[in-house]
């Protein structure tokens, strides 16, 4: 298995750079780390006491590295859930924040290990997934790949500014179907067909 920090790099390769995109709530970005999320942090990238968009430009691929392993993996517990879902849960916190964990704890509730949806890896959450994996060891990280792919969907259905991370201009998968994937077996990815008809409706 990667490190913690490798995956993180991994991440910060597929955030690409500096990102504007009025359509994306998080504000300007880059490496995926937000301006909003600077602030929260209170990180001044060049030290001249505020945080605005040179602070983002700023902001160097280690940088980013290093705020993903201690703020969207290590201090949120994710190392206590079972290491086989860690890299894609890691990568949704990323780009998902408290959903990432909601969307497991929902999964883990279907699977038959109930636990409450607040998006914190607490003792509860830990122990439905330590035993969803003992359940089915070959088969939960693609389910929760799985479900972050609904997850990106529904998302879309819901709001059409979205659409675009979903589906491609020419119809075909968007950056955020493929990102889920990525943590999926192929044999569980869907088809361009599938695709397409899973985003017929969108205008």
């Amino acid at each position: 298995m990667l490190s913690v920090r490798e995956i993180a790099q991994d991440i910060v390769a597929r955030e690409g750079g500096f990102i504007d995109d009025p359509d994306d709530p998080g504000g300007a970005t880059n490496h995926g780390v937000t301006i909003h999320t600077l602030r929260r942090l209170g990180i001044d990238v060049n030290r001249d006491s505020r945080i605005d968009l040179a602070d983002v430009k700023a902001l160097t691929r280690a940088q980013a590295v290093d705020i993903y392993v201690e703020h969207y993996f290590t201090r949120p517990g994710l190392g206590a859930l079972p290491e086989a879902i860690q890299p894609s849960v890691f990568d949704m916190q990323v780009n998902a924040g408290a959903n990432a964990v909601k969307i497991l704890q929902r999964l883990l509730t279907q699977m038959g290990f109930p636990c409450d949806p607040d998006g914190q890896v607490g003792p509860q959450t830990i122990r439905a997934a330590q035993a969803a994996w003992e359940a089915a060891p070959t088969h939960l990280a693609d389910a929760y790949g799985i479900a972050r792919r609904n997850y990106y969907y529904a998302l879309a259905d819901a709001r059409p500014a979205s659409r675009k991370y979903a589906r491609r201009q020419d119809g075909g998968k968007g950056g955020w179907i493929t990102r889920a994937e990525a943590f999926i077996a192929p044999k569980y990815h869907l088809t361009e067909a599938q695709h397409r008809a899973r985003t017929a409706g969108w205008e």
